[in-house]
């Protein structure tokens, strides 16, 4: 194949990349690394011996027991197997190290490229109060709060009436919902505020906590950004992430449902602005929160890579994660802000081992069956698993993600109902299910949902009386009962619709 006059110029790529994670970002990394010409060397723990991750790559080194300390949280380790391997790049995926501020300078000492941005800009948007403080002084905008951590319970309660309740209480040092309390009187304040400290200290080490206002009915709204080393920024759209389980993403919508075309640009140019402003480099994805009236409030900036980055490729069609090696070998911006025009709809499904039934609890063990969708146009998979994959308890349960597109919102809502329909994983819970629940909501279906919907929908089924639950779970057994009677009737004659009862039968059979 040919060298274009634009990459003649262009410093060499890596010859060998280090990804320092798992699971299905691993073997997206890896993909990538393959299509540039680069050899894609991974880490495995004691669990993961048996990984896809491990047997896809080129190279691949024992790190350490199942503890992530040990393994993939363990910077000592892992800068050795870099030299050991001789990378000259680390990609740090999602989660484990992608935030952490203590392996880029690692990196920076070794000599070894991090795959993301520089330290500074990490540490500083890493800590909510601080961004909140320099995302104010640049002028973007920001949920009425504090600018620094609350000290003691007079400045609680002062800010508190000077914001106006409801109120949010958030450790200054992390996400995901640790350390978050939502405070509906004055009363409530106090305790949870000893509460949001505790959790804060023991998620993040750091009992720090800010105030900030409730926002009323929120859309979670986030822009991808890309940065190079000469400054060009450009933004890649937004993404529609308000279908969320204890604030965790689990279907996310580019372009939102929500937005109009002027509050879609305005919210682009804020981003760069605010990747301006902390001297961004790399991918990375700031984070609003959007009112019913479209007021639009910085809420966060994550300096990695996004689960949930496939929907703008899909749109866009730039692969988000070939930038990334790209930006980090010091290759300018392939493209402008004028040439990016996303186009259609794209959806993710993020399949996690998890029981939605008994409120979404892990659920590791042996996956016994598998069959994957079966494709086509406009239909995609980011796995990390296979037939016979022993899905561990020691890590996230993310499984896999199912993506959708389509011309139109319609189009993409149809065939990711269609891809769910074929998807089977038996042996384990998963999250399909519920995803065919929520596809088939009028609120879904209409586009009308804010963060609340998941919360609601529990509501509506614990809401439901004894007689109600009795009555509920005698219909799906005599239906489970009935289908499983009719698989075993359809492989006695042969038919070729076995297929489709086949995996009714085994999850009949494991409920036993």
């Amino acid at each position: 194949m040919g060298i274009s006059h634009f990459e003649f110029f262009m410093p060499k790529l890596f010859k060998k990349i280090l990804i320092v994670n798992r699971g299905e970002i691993a073997v997206r990394i890896i993909r990538a690394c393959r299509e540039l010409g680069i050899i894609p060397a991974v880490v495995y723990s004691q669990v993961d011996r048996k990984a896809l991750h491990v047997k896809l790559a080129d190279e691949a080194y024992f790190i350490g027991e199942a503890k992530p300390s040990a393994s993939y949280l363990n910077i000592d380790k892992i800068i050795k197997a870099a030299h050991g391997c001789n990378a000259q790049a680390i990609h740090p995926g999602y989660g484990f190290l992608a935030e952490n501020p203590e392996i880029v300078r690692r990196c920076e000492k070794e000599g070894i490229v991090f795959i993301g941005p520089p330290q500074k800009p990490m540490s500083l948007m890493g800590n909510k109060v601080a961004s909140r403080k320099k995302m104010a002084e640049a002028g973007v905008p920001i949920i009425p709060g504090t600018l620094k951590p609350v000290k003691n319970s007079r400045e609680l309660e002062t800010a508190a009436e000077t914001i106006g309740f409801p109120v949010l209480l958030k450790a200054a040092a992390g996400g995901g919902g640790k350390g978050l309390r939502r405070v509906q009187g004055r009363a409530e304040l106090l305790p949870a505020f000893k509460l949001a400290q505790s959790e804060a200290l023991s998620s993040f080490n750091d009992s720090s906590v800010y105030i900030e206002k409730y926002i009323e009915e929120p859309h979670h709204i986030e822009i991808q950004i890309l940065a190079d080393h000469s400054g060009n920024i450009v933004h890649l759209g937004e993404r529609e992430c308000s279908i969320q389980r204890r604030y965790q993403k689990v279907i996310e919508e580019t372009p939102s449902p929500f937005l109009d075309e002027d509050k879609r640009n305005e919210m682009g140019q804020i981003a760069v602005q605010a990747a301006a402003a902390v001297g961004y480099r790399n991918a990375g994805t700031v984070e609003f929160i959007v009112d019913k009236d479209k007021n639009i409030y910085f809420l966060e900036m994550n300096t990695r890579l996004q689960v949930e980055h496939p929907i703008t490729e899909m749109v866009t069609g730039i692969d988000l994660v070939k930038s990334q090696i790209k930006i980090a070998a010091c290759w300018p911006l392939e493209f402008s802000q004028e040439e990016i025009q996303p186009r259609g709809h794209s959806i993710e499904c993020r399949i996690y081992a998890e029981d939605p039934d008994q409120g979404f609890m892990p659920s590791p063990g042996k996956i016994k069956h598998l069959r994957v969708p079966s494709g086509g146009l406009g239909v995609r998979l980011d796995s990390g698993i296979y037939e016979g994959y022993c899905v561990p308890l020691e890590y996230d349960p993310l499984l896999s993600k199912l993506i959708s597109w389509g011309r139109s919102r319609d189009e993409a809502v149809e065939r990711m109902k269609r891809a769910l329909s074929e998807y089977q994983i038996y042996g384990i819970k998963t999250t399909i299910p519920f995803f065919k629940r929520i596809l088939r909501h009028p609120k879904f279906i209409s586009g009308d949902y804010n963060t609340h919907f998941i919360a609601n929908l529990e509501k509506v089924t614990d809401d439901q009386g004894p007689e109600e639950k009795t009555v509920a779970l005698i219909a799906a057994g005599i239906k489970s009962y009935l289908e499983s009677q009719i698989g075993l009737t359809s492989r006695k004659l042969g038919r070729g619709s076995n297929w489709k009862f086949q995996g009714r039968l085994h999850n009949f059979t494991n409920r036993r």
